[in-house]
């Protein structure tokens, strides 16, 4: 088991060399299950080459307890399983890229 702690949505996340903004979580039904994934816009400002930007999912897992408490700062937390599996991560994977029309999906 795993913690996702649920980001403010459409807020910027300083990152290493800019930020990101997630802008959706979606709860995706896959063989009887829910799994989470969470949509966001990455800005690269630092980089050798100017700046750029690119869309991408980042999957935390099947949900277990949807926002079951949260942490100090008020931010709700929710249990997941991380997927392992690699032929599961690869189905998931096609239905985000076809659902979403992005090229980057990443698995805790």
């Amino acid at each position: 088991m795993a913690t996702y702690t649920h980001l403010k949505l459409n807020q910027d996340v300083e990152a290493m060399a800019g930020h990101y903004t997630p802008q959706k979580e979606v709860r995706l039904k896959h063989n009887g299950r829910e799994v989470l994934y969470i949509l966001s816009q990455a800005v690269v400002d630092s980089s050798c080459c100017g700046k750029t930007d690119f869309s991408s999912a980042l999957v935390p897992g099947y949900i277990v307890r949807w926002q079951a408490k949260a942490n100090k700062d008020g931010l709700p937390l929710s249990e997941v399983e991380p997927i392992i599996d690699k032929k599961t991560r690869d189905k998931i994977r096609k239905t985000i890229k076809e659902t979403e029309h992005i090229s980057q999906v990443e698995f805790w």
